[in-house]
């Protein structure tokens, strides 16, 4: 038996004890279409075969169309995927509630200074943080923005709104209490503490061991069907809410938007716009549109 096989019999194994213990009617797939959740929709079927777990899809409105068009093509033959549409008008949303801005974190920081200036404990943290987290603090390149003189609203709460509070809704009405998610420990950031099973909030995360090297393996030895926009001439390495302002390679998201999805792309400059302005005003993570 190789390594990956080996991993890939502990995550059955895995998925399959935590599911008999808990109940597979308490259960529910948070399902983004993407990579890892077809890995995980995949691992599911073959730790408990003939599993009547439901999918759970949220149909936000700036997906990725091909995301959402192969999400869609799934439904057709797989009742257990569920689609739900959160009626949030994003760009009101945004407007009102605060744009994000570098990763979750610094959004959740910079927001909280917003309300409550210096008094906040967060900002003294993140602005001066201890020397062995020093890593963690704020950029300097963007210590600005801790500054009366910033005046865009920033807060995280756009995937709170679009995502987890419909996605929380569909789990009371339909009384399942437990998320399994396609998260990886792998991809670092708020990740990094990941644990398995997480009883505290009833998530379960059977790829948070696995590696990105592994998945590949797992995809092509068992065939897995995922949406071609991981394949080439597109080869995305990550999907989600098309021109996320947290996305580290934003440019190059950009850049293949325009190429193969010019209206995306659009879509992407009039939703974000504020943002985009100042990321490229400052010289942060996207060129100024003149030189690209």
């Amino acid at each position: 038996m190789t390594d990956n096989e080996f991993l890939l019999f502990d995550r059955k194994e895995k998925i399959k004890s935590i599911i008999e213990k808990y109940g597979e009617e308490n259960f529910y797939i948070s399902f983004s279409g993407g990579k890892d959740s077809c890995v995980l929709s995949s691992l599911v079927d073959m730790a408990i075969p003939d599993n009547k777990i439901p999918r759970v899809y949220a149909n936000t409105g700036i997906e990725l169309n091909m995301i959402r068009n192969f999400v869609f093509q799934l439904a057709e033959f797989d009742d257990r995927i569920k689609i739900i549409t959160p009626k949030v008008p994003i760009k009101k949303m945004l407007e009102e509630e605060g744009y994000p801005f570098k990763s979750k974190a610094h959004s959740l920081y910079l927001s909280e200074y917003q309300r409550m200036g210096e008094k906040s404990g967060a900002y003294k943290r993140y602005m001066f943080p201890e020397e062995k987290r020093k890593r963690y603090g704020c950029p300097n390149c963007l210590k600005y923005q801790f500054t009366p003189e910033f005046n865009l609203k920033i807060s995280k709460k756009c995937c709170d709104r679009l995502k987890k509070e419909p996605i929380k809704k569909w789990m009371k009405e339909n009384n399942k209490p437990i998320t399994i998610t396609g998260m990886l420990k792998e991809e670092g950031g708020s990740r990094n503490n990941l644990t398995c099973f997480n009883t505290r909030n009833k998530k379960f995360h059977p790829l948070s061991v696995v590696s990105k090297e592994w998945e590949e393996w797992f995809i092509k030895e068992h065939n897995i069907k995922i949406c071609d926009i991981y394949k080439p001439p597109y080869n995305f390495e990550r999907t989600g809410c098309k021109g996320c302002p947290y996305a580290i390679e934003i440019q190059k998201e950009l850049d293949t938007l325009e190429k193969f999805f010019p209206e995306e792309r659009r879509q992407c400059e009039i939703i974000w716009k504020p943002v985009y302005e100042e990321y490229r005003r400052i010289g942060y993570r996207l060129k100024k549109l003149d030189q690209e």
